[in-house]
């Protein structure tokens, strides 16, 4: 590393090993505050543009538990000093069997700290194609 640049590497995975840490065991509320204040979420294809919205979203949910498994992840720096997050993995709902997911994080410094200015979520359904009969 060069003089001032980041640790872009343990930031990320810092914030991945939280990020999952906090959504499957307390309140999903508390992942908010990671979120900059004009911050946009899109899970599953729907958008979620503002802090509020995305509270809503990630404490809205309709299952009772989850467990999410990260089996990779991307992490790069970007030329503005962000940090670009991909994460590879499964989840598990209630009773459910695993599914694949998909989810990306743009990571920014503001005030001495980083928050998460994108989040793309993607369950790893919808790339199975379907041969036509």
């Amino acid at each position: 590393m060069q003089g001032g640049e980041i640790d872009c590497q343990r930031v990320g995975e810092g914030f991945v090993q939280w990020y999952y840490n906090q959504f499957d065991h307390t309140n999903r509320m508390e992942l908010v505050n990671l979120y900059a204040e004009g911050a946009t979420l899109t899970w599953e294809g729907t958008l979620f543009h503002g802090r509020e919205a995305i509270a809503g979203k990630l404490t809205g949910m309709p299952f009772q538990q989850i467990k999410h498994i990260v089996t990779e992840q991307d992490i790069q720096p970007t030329i503005d000093n962000s940090i670009l997050i991909m994460v590879f993995g499964q989840l598990k709902t209630d009773n459910d069997p695993p599914l694949a997911f998909h989810q990306v994080f743009m990571l920014k410094p503001q005030n001495c700290n980083w928050v998460c200015t994108n989040d793309v979520f993607r369950l790893g359904i919808h790339n199975i194609a379907v041969e036509p009969q």
